[in-house]
């Protein structure tokens, strides 16, 4: 069999690893992944992977607990078959919020879920747009963190919005706000929150000038849709004219589908790292798709050719 790409998918983003797989002109690799009668998770891999490079494509949102699991238990069946090397492919990586210590007796989670991944057997991991950039250092063994800025300043640069400022909904955003600004050559402004409570803040000021302006509202993921909430009445506040806003991932929790319908603004742009659930009743979304670029990545680690140039393509 030699080195041979083998594509494999969990049950968390069936859509984006079968346009991944279309992407690398291979088909899926069969896999039962299924429940015992009693709620465990069973796998069975249906096919000879001896020697082959094994991509396993499952992010751990929705359903985080489910889809981690299935990827622990996927990627031992898979380390049990004699497979010369396993990639975890993370588009989403959750748990990425518990980084650190932030206040007394609570677990640092992203490195205990590095530490379940690596024993697993995972060789290596692909994933996109970590939630804290210092989760590649949890893990022992080489992280690839893919970017879906290119992806979302290609869409927005063809909609050639006038006097558009970027905005970044909160201090530790900029970094990523900056980007988009530098790439779109548009100023850069900032929503100062004053946190409330533990998944509590409110915006309290606006740093730069939006009045009369077109105003793109970036950030790496929207969960509950609250801080997206905030900064709209911020902007709006302050004189924007048309809001649009995008993600990497569309966590979507709880009340985020009513309020991003009930917000005054245009449009809310995200990527397909996560599967969105009843797309059709929310007008207000765009999901572009990232497996081209999860394609290409998947390709060059393969081929032991570079990946890092793929951060930069813009």
């Amino acid at each position: 069999m030699g080195n041979e790409l083998k594509i494999f998918s969990g049950n968390a983003n069936a859509h984006l690893a079968a346009a991944i797989a279309k992407s690398l002109r291979k088909p899926l690799g069969l896999i039962d992944v299924g429940r015992f009668p009693e709620g465990e998770i069973s796998v069975r891999v249906k096919e000879n992977v001896r020697g082959a490079d094994v991509f396993v494509i499952q992010p751990t949102c929705p359903n985080p607990n489910e889809n981690l699991m299935e990827l622990l238990v996927m990627m031992d069946a898979f380390r049990r078959a004699s497979a010369k090397r396993i990639t975890a492919v993370l588009p989403f990586f959750g748990y990425a919020r518990q980084d650190r210590k932030d206040q007394p007796r609570v677990p640092i989670t992203a490195k205990l879920v590095a530490n379940l991944i690596t024993t697993a057997g995972a060789d290596r991991v692909l994933t996109m747009d970590l939630h804290a950039d210092q989760i590649q250092g949890f893990f022992d063994i080489p992280v690839d963190n893919l970017q879906a800025a290119p992806v979302l300043i290609d869409y927005f640069k063809k909609k050639k919005l006038h006097k558009l400022v970027v905005v970044s909904p909160d201090v530790g955003g900029i970094k990523l706000a900056r980007r988009f600004a530098e790439n779109m050559r548009c100023h850069l402004a900032i929503v100062d929150k004053r946190r409330t409570g533990p998944t509590q803040a409110t915006a309290v000021n606006l740093i730069g000038e939006v009045k009369d302006k077109d105003v793109l509202i970036v950030d790496d993921m929207i969960a509950t849709a609250k801080s997206l909430v905030e900064a709209v009445r911020i902007l709006k506040q302050f004189g924007a004219d048309n809001i649009y806003a995008c993600c990497s991932h569309p966590v979507l929790s709880g009340p985020a589908h009513e309020l991003i319908r009930n917000l005054e603004m245009k449009e809310v742009v995200a990527t397909n790292s996560i599967p969105v659930q009843n797309l059709e009743l929310n007008k207000k979304l765009t999901i572009l798709s990232v497996a081209p670029l999860f394609a290409e990545a998947i390709r060059r680690i393969h081929t032991e050719t570079t990946v890092s140039t793929l951060f930069s393509q813009q």
